[in-house]
């Protein structure tokens, strides 16, 4: 998901006397070794000894004024943009990730005519969703994009874990298990329903889709998406699959709008959000948090997997790289300040807690 600004923190709940999803108010404090915040109330905490709620390079602070300045000047945001995918298709080829192969084979496939079938054509894109995005012209909403996810998923959980030799299924493999470790253990510690019924909002490609459904083999999984042409690789996969080869239900993928899906209410036990919300605007995050509530049964559990703004290797990440990446991600300021957790308590979901699921990654918990 994915270029406008966020005109204020004070959404429509303010109107109603209930409390606003609002920018994370600056704080330091002593850590402890997991990620947590308490049910009612407190921030992240990430194993370290001081405590910095975000990185320099975000926001207000003289470093992020100084990166947004290079970033607005077009001839050196067209080389950045250049550069920060060749950096990750760099690191997939060294790491034996197949990207050009994957590009090769998903260009040479039915996808096409998938798309045709599984995209809603009365959808209305919103503004931030149509700008530039991770070094694509149109973001989301073109084949390239859509053909380079897969390689990209499996550089990100290689690179969370740099250091060590891990194969790209096994560093992908531990980045998934934790998420939903840490939602199995969420749903246990309040004795909340096993879910029967999950969405996964902003499925992208399928990729993390198909990790959820692995994990929750007899639940009915689906996967939304804003984008049709994402939505045809994961609908290829599927089919590819045979529905998943007997180890799990069929995911069922639709076309749809994360904030206003057109769902009825109260229609899954599990809502999951895997890094989406870094790709967005405050008011997008606040509107996608209600969208959650509704869709929550009783008992039910929201989780938004992303990056964790209180992570040591975000925050210290060398010049050049968090440069490369601001560049493709616009929304990077209103992100690492912005209060998921409190937005999440103002809009009714209980225990809220945040996990540190590895290095780079937070898992934030709720239930209704």
């Amino acid at each position: 998901m994915q270029a406008a600004a966020l005109a204020s923190g004070v959404s429509s709940h303010a109107a109603l006397g209930k409390p606003a999803c609002r920018r994370r108010a600056p704080q330091r404090q002593q850590l402890g070794v997991r990620a947590s915040a308490s049910s009612t109330g407190g921030s992240t905490a990430v194993g370290g000894v001081a405590d910095k709620d975000k990185p320099d390079w975000t926001g207000d602070d003289l470093l992020s004024r100084v990166v947004n300045a290079a970033i607005n000047f077009k001839p050196l945001f067209a080389l950045m943009k250049v550069g920060a995918r060749g950096t990750m298709k760099s690191t997939a080829e060294k790491k034996g990730v197949p990207w050009s192969a994957t590009v090769e084979e998903l260009s040479k496939s039915e996808v096409y005519q998938i798309k045709e079938e599984i995209e809603d054509k009365s959808l209305t894109y919103p503004d931030y969703y149509t700008v530039p995005f991770h070094g694509y012209d149109t973001g989301n909403l073109s084949w390239l994009a859509a053909f380079e996810v897969e390689p990209a998923s499996a550089v990100m959980a290689l690179r969370v874990w740099k250091t060590e030799e891990l194969t790209p299924l096994q560093a992908e493999t531990r980045l998934r298990k934790a998420i939903y470790d840490s939602i199995h253990a969420f749903i246990a510690q309040y004795s909340l329903t096993q879910p029967r019924d999950i969405i996964d909002i902003g499925c992208s490609v399928g990729v993390s889709t198909r990790w959820l459904a692995a994990d929750f083999p007899d639940a009915q999984v689906t996967g939304l998406d804003l984008s049709p042409y994402f939505l045809a690789v994961a609908e290829l996969r599927e089919r590819q699959l045979a529905g998943g080869a007997g180890q799990r239900q069929r995911i069922k993928y639709m076309h749809g709008n994360m904030e206003a899906t057109g769902l009825p209410d109260a229609s899954f036990d599990l809502v999951a959000v895997q890094f989406v919300t870094h790709e967005c605007p405050g008011h997008v995050i606040d509107n996608l948090v209600r969208e959650c509530r509704r869709l929550l049964r009783p008992g039910g559990t929201l989780a938004l997997a992303d990056n964790n703004p209180r992570s040591k290797v975000i925050q210290n990440l060398p010049p050049v790289l968090f440069t490369l990446m601001k560049s493709t991600e616009p929304h990077s300021d209103e992100y690492y300040q912005f209060d998921i957790e409190a937005c999440m308590r103002s809009h009714g979901l209980q225990h809220v807690n945040t996990v540190e699921s590895d290095p780079r990654h937070r898992v934030i918990l709720g239930h209704i």
